[in-house]
């Protein structure tokens, strides 16, 4: 169960990391101490949490720019359920999510009979998108040792391509998007399931809404940007 858990919140987190924004990015143009919101939902329709992400931290190094964020995860009841930092990394071509500061820290100390290693590649975005694109594919091992025990969760996103241009409207206003398709393969002990993915991402916001599907393309949950704010 422990592993599950953390597994679902780091897809939560990596297909929302286009959230964060950076100055030196065509799409992620960002200010420090902006902050987003966005509204989860079931298959239903019905409500399943939120997220609020800000910026902490943006600091110029060279050619780059580092950025720390944080997010702030309430379930549908609106009770605390996590928080934690985590880097992204801004050069001219794009911008690259660190993989190993995903990981809700405060979250694992609940679990201090275990150990959890994660490694992997990061996801990157580049700065120029047109439709037809193709992504590089990005992936994440979480090795969890507990009582001499190793369980291995893996999850890959392949597949990723620019599939098509799109206007939308959500509670925080109407953005034309590059919509961004992946495939989201977990592996858990041993199990694999596939859940394919798209990423509605707007120049100058980021993401504005996501939606994961079951293998036969039903439904599994969606997330709406509720709240921009500069």
């Amino acid at each position: 169960m422990k592993t599950r858990t953390i597994l679902t919140l780091l897809l939560i987190l990596a297909l929302n990391f286009a959230s964060g924004q950076l100055n030196c990015s065509k799409y992620y143009s960002f200010e420090e101490g902006a902050s987003f919101q966005y509204a989860m939902f079931d298959k239903k329709g019905k409500a399943d949490g939120t997220a609020d992400y800000k910026v902490t931290k943006v600091e110029d190094s060279g050619s780059k720019t580092y950025a720390e964020m944080t997010i702030a995860y309430k379930d549908k009841k609106g009770k605390d359920v996590f928080s934690t930092n985590y880097n992204i990394t801004c050069a001219d071509q794009g911008i690259k999510i660190d993989f190993k500061s995903l990981m809700p820290t405060n979250m694992l100390e609940q679990y201090k009979d275990m150990e959890v290693d994660v490694t992997g590649t990061d996801i990157e975005l580049p700065n120029e998108l047109s439709v037809g694109l193709n992504l590089e594919d990005a992936n994440v091992t979480i090795n969890v040792t507990m009582a001499g025990i190793n369980m291995k969760t893996m999850v890959h996103m392949t597949h990723r391509k620019v599939e098509k241009q799109e206007t939308i409207t959500t509670p925080a206003g109407t953005y034309d998007c590059y919509v961004i398709y992946s495939e989201n393969e977990s592996q858990i002990m041993g199990m694999k399931k596939t859940f394919p993915s798209r990423l509605w991402l707007s120049e100058g916001v980021g993401m504005v809404k996501q939606e994961t599907y079951q293998k036969d393309g039903d439904l599994i949950s969606s997330t709406h940007l509720t709240k921009f704010v500069r």
